[in-house]
C-alpha cells in the first residue's frame, strides 16, 4: 500500500473523544507552523514546522521545507528539514530527504529507493520519560 492508502495506528483524539485527523491536501501551501494533538496527513506543502502529537504521514506529492516532530512519521514525499519521531519512523522508497533524522534505535524502516542526504542521529529515550512531542532541537521525548 502506498502513503494515501496505509492505516495509521495511532489517532489523536479531540475534547469529545472523536478521532483528530488533519488532511493539507494536493494543491494547499501552508506558510507557518502546523501543530496537532494528533495526525496529520500532508499531501500539499507546508513551509514551516510540522508537529503532531500522534503520527505525520507525508504523502509522495507532499512537501514540508521545515522540520518535522511526530510521535510516528512515515514520509513518501519531500522533506527539507529535521525529521524527528519518538517512535516509528518508516522512510518510503519515494521519499527524498535533506537534513537530519532523530530516531530511537530499531524503529527506523528505510526502503530501497529512498533518497536521504544528512545525518541519522539515534537517540534513546529517557528512563522514566513518556511518549509526546520532541522539544525543537532535541533528540529527547518531552516529559511534559
Amino acid at each position: 500500500k502506498g502513503p494515501e492508502e496505509k492505516d495509521t495506528r495511532a489517532a489523536g483524539r479531540g475534547a469529545g473523544g472523536e478521532l483528530s485527523i488533519s488532511i493539507i491536501g494536493a494543491g494547499m501551501h501552508i506558510v507557518g507552523d502546523v501543530v496537532t494533538d494528533g495526525t496529520v496527513r500532508i499531501f500539499g506543502r507546508i513551509h514551516g514546522t510540522v508537529r503532531a502529537s500522534e503520527s505525520v504521514l507525508i504523502g509522495k506529492e507532499g512537501e514540508v521545507l521545515g522540520d518535522v516532530h511526530a510521535q510516528e512519521a512515515v514520509v513518501a514525499g519531500r522533506v527539507r528539514g529535521t525529521v524527528a519521531a519518538g517512535g516509528r519512523m518508516h522512510l518510503q522508497s519515494t521519499c527524498d530527504i535533506e537534513g537530519e533524522i532523530h530516531v530511537h534505535p530499531h524503529h527506523l524502516l528505510l526502503d530501497e529507493g529512498a533518497n536521504f542526504n544528512g545525518q541519522v542521529r539515534m537517540v534513546e529515550e529517557p528512563s522514566g520519560a513518556r511518549q509526546g512531542l520532541l522539544p525543537p532541537g532535541s533528540g529527547a521525548v518531552s516529559s511534559e
